[in-house]
C-alpha cells in the first residue's frame, strides 16, 4: 500500500465493484469515492468500509461531497458517463460523456495534480481522447482501460473452446474498445503454446468474433445493464501495476504519437505501465492483415474524435 490514495469518479456498477475489490484486498491505504448521486457515495462508502472490517484491512473508504475533499490521488479512475437511451443517436450518446468526462476532468486536476488518470467510461477512446483535450495534461498520464479487459475474454473463449488450459491463457488484442477491435491469435497462447498449433483456423475465427462481441453478449443477456465484474477486475490490474510500479506489459488505450504510424489518435496498444503510467510504448510487429484491421479499428475511433472536434470542442471555444 505505502500510503497510497485510489480516487474513483462514479460509483455505479464497475465503481462500486472495483471499489469493493480495492478496499477489501489491501491495495491502496486509502480510497475516495465521487458520484453526482451523494446519497449512492454515501451508501457505498458506508457499506464498503464495513466490508472492508469483516475483511480485516486497512484501507479506509471516505465519501467525497465536495472537489476539495478529492485531493492528493496517486491514481484516479472514471467511470462517469451514461449508457445510451431509447431514441438518442450515437452522436448525442457520445457528445453527452464528452461533457461529463470534460467536467469531471475540471474538476479534478486542480486537487490531484500528480495523478495517473484510468478512463473506463464509454465510448472508451474518445473518452481518452476527450480526457487529454480537456486536461492539457500529457499522454502518460490518462490511460483507457480496455485491452486487459478484451484479452481476458479472449482468454475465456479460448478455454470455452479448448476445454482446458485455465490460469494458462494469455490472449492479447489491440485496437479500439468495440467491435473493431484487433484480436491477435498468434500473439496468443496456452501454457507458452501458439494457438494455432492447438486450434482449427475456423475455431480461432469463431474466438475472434465472440471477443469482438463479449460485451455485447453480456448487455443483452442482462437486458438492463453491462458488464462489471470482469471490467472492474482488470482495472485493480492496472492500479496495482502503477502504485508497485510494476513494469507491467499490457494493454491500454493511449494516445499515438507516431506509433504504428498514426498521431493525434487514441488505440489500444500494448505499453508498459508503472508509476509513472504509460511508460513506454511497445510497437508490435504486425502481419499485413493485422495493419489493415487496426487501420480499421483506428478509422472507427477517427469517427468519433472528428464528431468531438465539430460538434463539441469547436462549441466550445465559440463561447
Amino acid at each position: 500500500m505505502n500510503n497510497k490514495t485510489v480516487g474513483i469518479v462514479g460509483v455505479g456498477n464497475v465503481g462500486a465493484t472495483l471499489a469493493f475489490i480495492l478496499a477489501t484486498k489491501n491495495i491502496c491505504s486509502t480510497l475516495l469515492l465521487k458520484d453526482v448521486r451523494e446519497n449512492i457515495v454515501q451508501a457505498m462508502a458506508l457499506d464498503i468500509s464495513q466490508a472492508t472490517n469483516a475483511a480485516k484491512s486497512k484501507t479506509i473508504t471516505k465519501p467525497c461531497l465536495k472537489d476539495e475533499e478529492f485531493k492528493n490521488c496517486d491514481v484516479i479512475v472514471i467511470t462517469a458517463g451514461i449508457a445510451r437511451r431509447p431514441g438518442m443517436t450515437r452522436d448525442d450518446l457520445l457528445i453527452t460523456n464528452a461533457k461529463i468526462m470534460t467536467s469531471v476532468m475540471n474538476s479534478i486536476t486542480k486537487y490531484n495534480p500528480n495523478a495517473i488518470v484510468i478512463i473506463v467510461s464509454n465510448p472508451l477512446d474518445a473518452m481518452v481522447y476527450a480526457a487529454l483535450k480537456a486536461s492539457n495534461w500529457n499522454r502518460n498520464k490518462i490511460i483507457g482501460m480496455a485491452g486487459i479487459l478484451d484479452s481476458a475474454r479472449m482468454s475465456y473463449f479460448i478455454f470455452e473452446k479448448l476445454g482446458y488450459g485455465q490460469g494458462q491463457i494469455e490472449a492479447s488484442v489491440m485496437g479500439g474498445h468495440g467491435d473493431s477491435m484487433v484480436p491477435l491469435a498468434d500473439f496468443s497462447t496456452v501454457a507458452g503454446v501458439k494457438l494455432n498449433t492447438l486450434l482449427s483456423e475456423e475455431d480461432i475465427e469463431d474466438i475472434i468474433n465472440k471477443t469482438k462481441n463479449g460485451g455485447a453478449q453480456i448487455v443483452k443477456l442482462l437486458e438492463t445493464g453491462s458488464a462489471y465484474y470482469a471490467p472492474a477486475y482488470s482495472t485493480s490490474l492496472m492500479i496495482e501495476a502503477i502504485l508497485e510500479d510494476k513494469k507491467k506489459i499490457c494493454p491500454c488505450a493511449v494516445m499515438l504519437e507516431g506509433e504504428y504510424g498514426y498521431n493525434n489518435i487514441v488505440s489500444g496498444v500494448p505499453i508498459m505501465l508503472g508509476i509513472n503510467g504509460a511508460e513506454k510504448i511497445i510497437e508490435l510487429d504486425l502481419k499485413d492483415e493485422q495493419k489493415i484491421q487496426f487501420s480499421k479499428s483506428v478509422s472507427s475511433v477517427q469517427e468519433l474524435v472528428d464528431t468531438l472536434e465539430k460538434k463539441f470542442f469547436e462549441e466550445k471555444k465559440a463561447f
